[in-house]
């Protein structure tokens, strides 16, 4: 291949590298991925009648109903010697259904309807796949392509079940249209209640969008569907890729819950593992055949030293037909809007992030460190997403800061839509951890901030569920500590460590909402400054529930100081539907005074001004301005319902002067109280973005 490099014909790399003249070094690196891309694409027009036939393989694998009731069986399993059906319908009979072995490693079966023409497996009964390998042993295997796995409660292993319900569930609402401001709200179905137990689809249905669409977000990023057998694994050590997890419901209560978002005008995001999966043989993917191939690399290459997990061999023909029909399926089946893909450095390198840290230097990107499979398999992937949807969304999680990595496919680029900003949180918590209020650094927090690739947009976020596992803690709880427990109470006065607390929560979500990317992410709960940390029941903490639970509750208690911080929220992203910041270019920094501890900017035609000062106030501050005219405060963090001192009159009217001040033609001056973050808007200006 790297002989025919010169002759492959990027269609659009002239505008990157012009965008981008540091990667024209790289030119030829571009020019030999987007050919192996190129050369994977016609080989799945030419092999399987394109990728619509490919990635509809869920349709043939797996257990398939046919128009007369009869069932057809189809399975891949390379190094088997023979392969049995069994379960309910047999009497777990474990030679009585053979497989018939045909053509490069397929197995299948095809059973005829019963007597009554009903179907010889029934809805909700109990499946196995016997594997003979070749060294003699019998292994009890659950299909790759399952759809539905439960665990009996006194069992560890989960059971394949067969999912067929007679009335299955029909959606009623169309997907919303893409968003042009992207907020997230980041969830997790199992402890998306107050109560100390997994909680439900329908739940989340009815007790949780309701307060999503309420918060202004629209889209949720939902974690830990892909059915794990660890509940402590957050959903990370997935180990039936086809079954959304049957702890919280049934594939007809998440369709259902899915329907009801998209009739709210939320899209649904599924955050999708395709970096590596759970190392479980009898309930997993792993030794599917008996050996430690099939889906993986064999030996060191197919095993996460970390992670303790196995990693998939993205250049084998099944492997690709596996993971993208995978996709496919959760969009066409659960019409989730697009993928939040984990774990894309592991993917990207061979070294898989482990122990290497990105200087950002442009060589480190390329070469022979990167993994060019599993990275034709994200273009793959992105290319096909979009083709089939062409308003789903995805997300990529990598720390390395790939470049391109959200640059289309026909440039060269990997064709995500958004990257995570994951050096902001970071940031946060190492200034909490580490600086005292006075020694905050202005210029240092905007750098962080604003420190992206120009043209690939960014999702940021003050925390996510990283930072809140055990361990660590949710960034109220660092900034508040023990006196929530005792000081959140809006009847007394509040005491320094609230006061502090709750202005710059509040100071910290706006900074990173309005400076820090084209989209924004909130886990669930942090909205309303959630106490604590997140922790699963395990071994370690007796299986205890309680850090593994959302306290909406706190929420209903009219004097907990918790809805002051849920009003600040709701009304930052109300502000945001109307302005539009998020899908305005970056915003133009006029100032990030040291001594001031104020930081000024423009995006969207409106100007936010911060001070971070823990005791002074400015009465006549020198504010610049882009558009002259009157401006009026949209929002500001001070007002008393969030839980602010109310010290700003909202009728004041900001003229702007012609004078020219820090770069721009304009200025007014403001009043900014300290620990305070106001927004304020153009009156002449039509803001219908």
């Amino acid at each position: 291949m790297a002989d025919s490099d010169d002759n492959v014909t990027v269609p659009h790399l002239k505008p990157l590298l012009q965008m981008d003249p540091y990667l024209k070094p790289f030119e030829k690196d571009f020019q030999r991925r987007y050919g192996l891309f190129e050369k994977q694409l016609a080989l799945l027009e030419e092999a399987e009648g394109g990728f619509d036939q490919f990635t509809r393989s869920y349709n043939s694998y797996g257990v398939q109903r046919m128009p007369d009731n009869s069932l057809f069986f189809k399975e891949w399993a390379p190094a088997a010697e023979a392969l049995f059906l069994t379960g309910d319908f047999n009497d777990w009979n474990n030679f009585s259904h053979p497989y018939t072995k045909k053509e490069y490693g397929k197995w299948e079966l095809h059973m005829p309807p019963k007597e009554d023409k009903t179907p010889a497996v029934t809805h909700n009964s109990k499946l196995k796949v016997v594997v003979h390998t070749r060294t003699g042993e019998r292994l009890y295997r659950i299909s790759p392509w399952a759809k539905y796995v439960t665990q009996h409660e006194k069992s560890v292993i989960y059971d394949w079940v067969h999912w067929d319900p007679p009335q299955p569930y029909i959606h009623k609402h169309p997907r919303p249209q893409k968003p042009r401001s992207l907020r997230i709200y980041e969830s997790h179905i199992g402890i998306a209640s107050p109560e100390g137990k997994v909680a439900s689809y329908s739940n989340f249905t009815h007790n949780v969008l309701p307060r999503i669409k309420d918060l202004g977000y629209n889209c949720i990023q939902m974690m830990a569907i892909m059915e794990h057998a660890y509940y402590a694994s957050f959903g990370y050590q997935v180990t039936s890729f086809f079954a959304a997890s049957s702890r919280y419901g049934t594939p007809e209560e998440l369709k259902e819950l899915i329907d009801v978002a998209h009739s709210l005008g939320i899209i649904v995001l599924l955050d999708v593992v395709h970096s590596h999966a759970s190392k479980n043989t009898e309930d997993g993917l792993n030794h599917f055949d008996g050996t430690d191939a099939c889906f993986f690399h064999s030996g060191p290459r197919g095993v996460h030293s970390l992670w303790d997990s196995r990693l998939f061999n993205y250049s084998s023909w099944e492997v690709l037909r596996f993971l993208l029909s995978n996709l496919r399926w959760w969009m066409e089946e659960y019409k989730f809007d697009g993928f939040r893909f984990d774990g894309v450095t592991s993917m990207l390198y061979h070294h898989h992030g482990i122990g290497t840290g990105f200087s950002g230097d442009y060589a480190e990107y390329f070469g022979l460190q990167v993994d060019e499979d599993s990275l034709v398999y994200l273009m793959l992937a992105n290319h096909i997403v979009h083709a089939l949807n062409p308003d789903c969304i995805t997300i990529a999680e990598d720390v390395s800061g790939m470049p391109t990595l959200c640059r289309p496919v026909q440039e060269g680029g990997l064709g995500f839509d958004y990257r995570l900003s994951m050096a902001i949180p970071d940031k946060w918590i190492q200034i909490l951890k580490e600086f005292k209020d006075e020694d905050w650094n202005m210029g240092n927090i905007v750098f962080t901030m604003t420190n992206r690739r120009y043209g690939e947009k960014c999702i940021a976020y003050a925390e996510s569920h990283d930072q809140a596992l055990v361990g660590d803690k949710t960034l109220a709880f660092w900034l508040m500590d023990k006196d929530m427990y005792t000081n959140m109470s809006s009847l007394i006065p509040m005491n320094s460590v609230i006061d502090r607390g709750i202005q710059l929560h509040k100071m910290i979500r706006l900074l990173t909402h309005s400076l820090g990317g084209e989209g924004y992410l909130n886990f669930m709960g942090n909205e309303f400054g959630h106490p604590e940390w997140l922790d699963f029941p395990r071994i370690g903490n007796n299986e205890s529930y309680h850090y593994a639970r959302r306290q909406f509750n706190l929420l209903e208690m009219d004097h907990l100081r918790y809805q002051q911080l849920y009003a600040f929220d709701r009304d930052m992203n109300r502000t945001e539907e109307k302005y539009g910041w998020l899908a305005a270019p970056p915003a133009y920094v006029s100032a990030k005074h040291e001594g001031d501890k104020v930081i000024v900017f423009e995006r969207a035609n409106v100007i936010f001004v911060f001070n971070f000062h823990p005791t002074k106030s400015y009465s006549n501050y020198r504010v610049a301005a882009g558009p002259a005219g009157k401006y009026k405060i949209k929002l500001d963090s001070d007002e008393i319902q969030y839980g602010g001192h109310g010290r700003l009159d909202h009728n004041t009217d900001f003229f702007t002067e012609p004078m020219g001040f820090n770069d721009r033609p304009n200025s007014m001056m403001v009043y900014i109280p300290c620990r305070t973050a106001i927004v304020l808007a153009n009156e002449e200006i039509d803001y219908c973005y």
